[in-house]
């Protein structure tokens, strides 16, 4: 290396930065000194979550045979280069390079059904909620890539009513993760200490209350014994984390200016693609700006609520009667039904795509270090026995992962060199430098090597 030439190229961009007219091209330049620097930016995750199932024809490319799930002996991988994408992934065309389809793979510890719930991203038997059993795969890498929000967990639902949700992200065993569910609402979270008017004055209220909880619970553990004291020690806990969060969003103002989004009809509408629309553009400010390095979209996740009516798209059909048409011979509308708002999830997240492209980071973009990844709650089918559970990687993680568009198909299910869902969830850890080889929990009537390790298919 060429020392004078790397002290150089630092002390240039440092001054320019520190000499910014503006918030935002100081932050660019921030993210640019990185690599003159030798500093490292944190690996970033966006999984998408889609209620109701993905059907692994759906995923499929043109120009490769479909082979249906019993009948696959053996593993097989075909590029990408040359074939037509699907209908529902067609959006992403400009990333074909950073694509991976994944088929094949089967989750058979999780529940199944409708949804699995916190199993979809934990591998695990949640019991619609009411057993989690460990952190998600989400919550492990946002406490791995820690940040203002460990953890953004945004959706729609059926009930458009209900704000917040319990349904498919969790920190640790039986503590799971909010999923804000009005745009609204995640706006003033994020954004409430440079907005006006109403989300501006809500901030500002709830960070007095917080104050006002901190110091009424420590007035009160003074005068309980000690199995009281410990009980409000816990509530103390979660107070002052509430609060720490809520000072460092006031620090961090300057910052966040530059990169909350416009506030707009669509944050109120009830509307489900206008909120799934705002959802996105929250995830992107928030990974932009930093409030966090792993967000997860929950789009209708969880029974009932994942009969979302896609009235935005011109469907007046709910999910729920789509999941049961999907494989009707004689009418085909409810399989295109279901395409049509595939391809609307993965327009999103194309978006979101560019926006991370756009914004120069090291001696690339934040791109470089974000992987997303598309699944459903409800694995392949609309009562899934989750015998195989299709998945759609977009990125490289700062090319850990292969790249130049790939299909990845697993053996079936108990066959030799077939996979399970634990070992994708591996591959993102050891993708991110951690070198975990046993997330979730097993199916008892697998061998321990098709849940252990990562899939070495997909890493470099």
């Amino acid at each position: 290396m060429n020392h004078k030439n790397y002290f150089s190229r630092r002390r240039f961009i440092q001054s320019l930065s520190l000499g910014a007219s503006t918030p935002i091209l100081g932050s660019m330049l921030n993210r640019i000194a990185m690599g003159a620097q030798g500093e490292i930016a944190p690996m970033r995750f966006l999984f998408v979550v889609e209620g109701n199932s993905v059907p692994p024809r759906q995923v499929h490319p043109e120009g490769i045979p479909y082979v249906e799930r019993e009948k696959r002996d053996r593993y097989v991988e075909h590029s990408l280069h040359g074939l037509k994408l699907p209908p529902a992934l067609v959006p992403v065309e400009d990333f074909r390079e950073r694509l991976t389809i994944v088929q094949g793979l089967s989750g058979r510890m999780c529940s199944g059904g409708h949804s699995s719930d916190h199993g979809a991203l934990g591998a695990y038997h949640a019991n619609q909620g009411r057993d989690i059993q460990a952190a998600t795969i989400d919550g492990m890498l946002g406490q791995a890539f820690p940040s203002i929000f460990d953890n953004l967990v945004l959706g729609i639902s059926s009930d458009t009513d209900k704000v917040v949700d319990f349904n498919c992200s969790a920190s640790s065993p039986n503590r799971s993760l909010a999923t804000i569910l009005h745009p609204d609402v995640a706006y003033g979270r994020l954004f409430g200490s440079v907005a006006e008017g109403t989300a501006r004055s809500t901030f500002q209220a709830r960070k007095n209350l917080l104050d006002f909880m901190q110091q009424d619970i420590r007035r009160a553990r003074r005068e309980v014994g000690s199995v009281d004291r410990e009980k409000l020690d816990t509530y103390l806990s979660a107070f002052e984390s509430l609060g720490m969060k809520s000072k460092r969003l006031v620090e961090v103002r300057d910052q966040l200016v530059e990169v909350a989004p416009h506030l707009t009809n669509k944050y109120t509408s009830t509307v489900e693609t206008d909120r799934l629309d705002a959802h996105f553009e929250l995830v992107t400010a928030a990974l932009i700006g930093g409030l966090t390095n792993c967000a997860t979209i929950a789009s209708g996740v969880g029974f009932p609520n994942f009969n979302v009516t896609f009235s935005g798209l011109g469907i007046n059909t709910g999910k729920h009667p789509i999941g049961h048409a999907l494989y009707d011979k004689e009418d085909q509308s409810a399989w295109e039904m279901a395409e049509k708002i595939k391809a609307f999830h993965f327009s999103l997240i194309a978006r979101t795509m560019r926006a991370l492209d756009q914004i120069p980071e090291g001696n690339g973009t934040m791109l470089d270090r974000t992987i997303v990844v598309y699944l459903s709650d409800g694995a392949e089918t609309h009562h899934s026995q989750c015998f195989e559970w299709p998945f759609v990687v977009l990125g490289t993680g700062d090319g850990k992962i292969k790249s130049g568009g790939r299909y990845l198909q697993f053996p079936n299910y108990a066959n030799r060199g077939h996979r399970t869902i634990n070992s994708l969830y591996n591959t993102l850890l050891h993708a991110a430098g951690i070198p975990y080889d046993t997330f979730g929990t097993m199916d008892p009537n697998l061998t321990e090597d098709m849940h252990h390790g990562p899939l070495t298919e997909m890493l470099v």
